[in-house]
């Protein structure tokens, strides 16, 4: 046996070693999903408007603050 055929012989080992390290290991989930044409649709119709029930709640006190402060104004440059 030549030293270059047990260089080559050990090389093998350690790569079918390090390859079964590697045996349960999967790639990372792909981030993009497949949706029809249709739910997409429903998707970009969606977008234009406010769902979120705290956002509507936090709005829905702007409005009534807003609506209190108007009380007290008092336009003195209106003829």
């Amino acid at each position: 046996m030549k030293i270059n055929d047990i260089d080559e012989e050990i090389n093998m080992e350690s790569t079918h070693e390090n390859d079964k390290t590697f045996e349960n290991e999967t790639s990372a989930p792909s981030p993009m999903v497949q949706i029809s044409l249709k739910e997409y649709d429903k998707l970009k119709e969606k977008q234009h408007f406010i769902t979120d029930k705290d956002l509507i709640a936090c709005i829905d006190k702007i409005e009534e603050l807003v609506r209190a402060i108007r009380k007290h104004i008092v336009r003195s440059d209106i003829e």
